[in-house]
C-alpha cells in the first residue's frame, strides 16, 4: 500500500519553530519530487516548497522564503520542512505530496500522491 504520513505538526506561538516530516511506506521516496503544500479554513490548498529526487534543486513559496526550509534524505525515505519565524498566517493543514519534479510544482493536480495532512496552528 502506497502511503505518505506527515507529522511533526502542532500548536505554537509566533515567531517559534516547527519541524514537519513526510515518510513514505509502500515506494521509495527517493524516485520521487515531494512538494509541501497548506490550506487554511475557506482557502484553496496552495504549494509552499518543493524538492527533486535528489534533493539537488528546491523551490519555495515567496511567502515562506528565508523562513522555511526543504530538506530530504533518502536513505530514511523521509522529507522535511523546516519552520522557522512562524507567523498566525501560516496557520494550515500542511501536506505532502510525491510526484514529478518540474516548473508545476506548486499545481496541486502536479502530484501523484498525497499525505492526510498534519495541523499547524500558529497562535499565541
Amino acid at each position: 500500500q502506497l502511503q505518505l504520513v506527515e507529522s511533526g505538526g502542532g500548536l505554537v506561538q509566533p515567531g517559534g519553530s516547527l519541524r514537519l516530516s513526510c515518510a513514505a511506506s509502500g515506494f521509495t521516496l527517493a524516485y520521487y519530487a515531494i512538494g509541501w503544500f497548506r490550506q487554511a479554513p475557506g482557502k484553496e490548498r496552495e504549494g509552499v516548497s518543493c524538492i527533486s529526487s535528489s534533493g539537488g534543486s528546491t523551490n519555495y513559496a515567496d511567502s515562506v522564503k528565508g523562513r522555511f526550509t526543504i530538506s530530504r534524505d533518502n536513505a530514511k525515505n523521509t522529507v522535511y520542512l523546516q519552520m522557522n519565524s512562524l507567523k498566525p498566517e501560516d496557520t494550515a493543514v500542511y501536506y505532502c505530496a510525491a510526484g514529478p519534479y518540474g516548473s508545476s510544482w506548486y499545481v496541486v493536480g502536479w502530484y501523484d500522491y498525497w499525505g492526510q495532512g498534519t495541523q499547524v496552528t500558529v497562535s499565541s
